[in-house]
């Protein structure tokens, strides 16, 4: 690092009066650098500035060893494991010199790097704002799991069998293989069904039970899709008293968990219109194709390790985003940098993914490709929709994928209770109100008034007589 570049942080430093994310300013070489050593090699790496007085306002330390202090900080950087190699200048500054360290970020495959006496659990951090944060364990096993293919989903489930997958889906899966691979099935079906991992020593394996199992909840309650819908910009927020205007929990194998998830925002959000000549064009408050990509990628890529099989997959819809989560972070080669790039994709659950490629839709259509196109698909869908990018979160514990909702255009016109009851009687002959609420996702009271309006004005009219349970309405005839 050159002096000028040196001048630059200090002086930024000082304007903030503390560290960084990036940087870190020690007095000397104590036994607490190595902890920041680690931190930064299992982050995005950082400069550590020694032989400045953070008390001081960020000034040279008097009387200060640059020679001695550099042969300290090399010692320092051999008591970590793996060894981290950092770039060491001597740096004036000030009528004083400083040293400066670079700390390059490691390799996923060589992470975490740990205070070697302490151990891989107890010596590993990580950088939080200006802080050297130690690892929880369960983070430590996410960046060991970068070492090898996780395996999880090709565990066996204890305690289920072959029928508790749904056998439609899986004979239509096992006839697609049998027609590309008849040799797979040449020693029989069982043994078909243990080369494919379907089965493992005579049971389903978890990620057949997640792909094509009837009710995956029945062995793992918590393998489910949160939906909530806040009614702030925050979970602590309250509206009026309330602290959620919905929440489900949904259950059931991928495909239907996506359907379902897909469905209630849907239901849920606002969807306004623009009244072009003649015809009207739905203008939602989220790309439906997107969320669906969303949703696929967070079923398909969480973490499905014990440790987190007590977490959701979570879908949050507060007034001015919706937020899809789930646990465990990137994995592999991906990073928030290159998500979306041609090519580029790696899969936590190959075996899972793989079911969910051969696997259809309850409505049509496979669950997913896993061609690394997903969010190519998610930031098309918010370009065609003039809407911004997509806004990812992203650590060793969770990912989350941010849409921000849609802005309203001056000449839009919002669906009311009245519009939408009016643009579902012209698609079909006659409607009930039980009908109009499941569709429409309005409160009971909203639609019946409005219906009752509609009659009133001579719009409506009802099919039964008054008070009848079948009732039903249809366009009045003139």
């Amino acid at each position: 690092m050159d002096a000028s570049r040196l001048a630059e942080i200090v002086e930024a430093l000082r304007v903030v009066g503390t560290d960084g994310q990036a940087v870190e300013v020690k007095s000397g070489v104590g036994k607490s650098i190595v902890e920041t050593i680690s931190a930064f090699a299992n982050t995005s790496g950082g400069t550590i500035i020694v032989g400045l007085s953070e008390e001081g306002g960020m000034t040279p330390v008097p009387r200060f060893d640059p020679q001695s202090v550099r042969s300290q900080l090399e010692s320092r950087l051999t008591q970590v494991t793996p060894i981290v190699r950092a770039d060491i200048d001597i740096v004036p500054f000030e009528d004083a010199s400083l040293v400066v360290a670079t700390i390059p970020e490691l390799l996923p495959r060589d992470k975490p790097c740990y205070v070697t006496t302490r151990g891989t659990y107890a010596g590993s951090y990580i950088r939080v704002g200006d802080a050297d944060q130690r690892l929880a364990g369960y983070e430590v096993d996410r960046l060991l799991e970068e070492h090898r293919q996780p395996t999880w989903d090709e565990e066996p489930v204890h305690g289920a069998t072959l029928e508790d997958l749904m056998p439609e889906v899986l004979n239509r899966y096992l006839d697609q293989q049998r027609q590309g691979r008849p040799r797979t099935f040449a020693q029989g079906e069982a043994t078909a069904l243990e080369r494919l991992r379907i089965t493992k020593d005579g049971l389903p394996t978890l990620g057949a039970l997640l792909a094509l199992g009837e009710y995956p909840q029945e062995f793992f309650p918590r393998l489910t899709v949160s939906f909530a819908h806040f009614p702030g910009t925050s979970k602590g927020e309250v509206t009026q008293g309330l602290r959620l205007l919905d929440s489900e929990t949904l259950t059931g194998p991928i495909p239907e968990l996506v359907e379902q998830a897909v469905a209630l925002v849907n239901r849920t959000m606002a969807t306004g219109a623009f009244i072009e000549g003649a015809y009207r064009r739905e203008m939602p408050d989220y790309p439906l194709a997107a969320v669906r990509e969303a949703v696929v990628n967070a079923l398909m890529h969480r973490d499905y390790s014990p440790a987190a099989r007590g977490t959701q997959v979570q879908v949050n819809m507060f007034i001015d985003r919706l937020e899809i989560v789930n646990p465990g972070g990137l994995y592999g080669t991906v990073t928030k940098r290159t998500l979306g790039q041609a090519g580029l994709s790696s899969t936590r659950n190959q075996r899972l993914s793989a079911l969910l490629e051969q696997v259809q839709l309850p409505s049509g259509g496979l669950v997913a490709e896993n061609r690394g196109t997903g969010f190519a698909v998610m930031q098309e869908a918010l370009r065609k929709a003039l809407m911004p990018p997509i806004e990812i979160l992203d650590d060793l514990t969770s990912f989350t994928v941010i849409f921000r909702r849609r802005r309203i255009a001056a000449d839009e016109r919002h669906g009311t209770a009245r519009d939408r009851v009016l643009a579902l009687l012209a698609s079909r002959g006659s409607v009930s109100t039980t009908e109009l609420v499941n569709d429409t996702g309005l409160s009971r009271t909203a639609i019946q008034r409005a219906v009752n309006d509609l009659i009133a004005e001579g719009t409506l009219e009802p099919i039964e007589p008054p008070r009848s349970p079948r009732q039903r309405y249809r366009t009045a005839t003139r």
